[in-house]
């Protein structure tokens, strides 16, 4: 599929601080698109670039085929929806969303036509003369979005808008922007900080860190498979150790010794050789715990610990198990009934197990990293 929305080697300065740095990203036509990242990574300046409230010092903006730098706001096929909701307080539901196609002269009937059709798509058709004071936050949220929507816009950006809202609610809304973007078709493009919310609506991710963009995937690709020791932390939590390569099993694995670990197995997702340093992640819920050593495999690793701290989800169980210098995070789910069985507690000797292929080898070892790369204390 080509780019629909493309930015070419974009840059955006703010006096000496570089917001975004040299960026080039190709987002697909009718693809729900999220730049993820921590604040003042650049994702909501490069949001900011698109809609046109702010210009590239370097590099170009093309939509649709079509150069759109020099275009105002007003003149670009793309709408917004801010987390602040930005809904006029003295108009009716029905009047802020018909705002938009006054400003383009609609006829009459098409403004009634237009706004009868997204009180419909957003579900709010029993509320069209309710003032935004009388609303919900989730009801003041779904007025935004057709508001945005009902121009019939080429992308929709969406700037954190869920960030005001409470955990259920975000959630129950996440699932309601799915099936609206469904059914209008547009590209939309969300802006966030929270990885939940990114890994759950998207197509695809651009994890942004410092103006750059570390890596650009599906979720589960950025998930399973990071480029970095910043994506593998910043996407949900992991197990970092370090350790060098002392063997070459066959062409898939190696051997590797990490310090109170031992010898154990990986796999080679990236070109290693006897007696490289490497950096390995290692997704919590990769790792089984148990009371007694369990039976092993050729690919399993297996290391004795500690219970340091113990957290109960419901879903699940996190437990943190002190293994000589390294806190590692396991995470067991309750698949069956939980007060029928005796779990690990804390101050118990349990064993993590783990198959080399649930490890994955991050960017070649550096020694500024050294000390860095572990789990922090919950």
């Amino acid at each position: 599929m080509a780019s629909y929305l493309r930015f070419e080697n974009v840059t955006r300065r703010y006096g000496t601080f570089t917001a975004v740095n040299d960026v080039t990203l190709d987002i697909e036509k009718g693809e729900t698109f999220s730049l993820l990242g921590p604040s003042g990574c650049g994702k909501t300046t490069l949001l900011r670039m698109a809609a046109g409230f702010d210009q590239p010092d370097l590099g170009r903006v093309y939509l649709d085929g079509k150069d759109i730098t020099p275009l105002p706001p007003d003149q670009r096929p793309v709408n917004t929806v801010f987390q602040s909701y930005a809904l006029f307080p003295h108009l009716s539901v029905r009047d802020n969303i018909a705002f938009g196609p006054k400003i383009a002269k609609w006829t009459p009937g098409q403004i009634a036509k237009g706004v009868d059709e997204m009180l419909e798509l957003v579900d709010l058709k029993a509320h069209g003369d309710k003032k935004p004071a009388q609303l919900s936050g989730g009801m003041k949220q779904r007025v935004a979005l057709a508001r945005a929507l009902v121009n019939k816009p080429k992308v929709l950006l969406l700037d954190e808008p869920l960030a005001a809202l409470d955990l259920k609610l975000r959630q129950r809304l996440l699932v309601e922007l799915d099936a609206i973007h469904d059914e209008v078709g547009i590209t939309f493009i969300y802006v966030t900080h929270d990885q939940g919310e990114a890994m759950s609506i998207s197509d695809r991710i651009a994890v942004m860190n410092k103006g750059v963009i570390e890596q650009v995937g599906p979720p589960a690709e950025i998930y399973e498979a990071p480029r970095s020791s910043f994506v593998a932390a910043f996407i949900g939590d992991t197990n970092f150790l370090d350790g060098k390569i002392t063997e070459s099993i066959d062409s898939r694995f190696s051997r590797c010794d990490v310090k109170d670990f031992g010898s154990i197995v990986i796999d080679n997702d990236k070109a290693v050789s006897v007696g490289d340093r490497i950096h390995l992640s290692i997704r919590p819920e990769k790792l089984v715990v148990s009371r007694d050593k369990p039976a092993m495999s050729p690919m399993d690793n297996a290391v004795e610990g500690k219970v340091e701290d113990v957290i109960y989800y419901g879903s699940h169980t996190r437990y943190w198990v002190r293994c000589g210098e390294w806190r590692m995070c396991a995470e067991m789910q309750h698949r069956t009934f939980q007060l029928d069985e005796t779990l690990p507690k804390w101050g118990d000797t349990v064993w993590l197990l783990w198959d080399a292929n649930d490890g994955f080898l991050l960017e070649q070892y550096r020694e500024e990293d050294e000390g860095m790369l572990t789990l922090p204390d919950a």
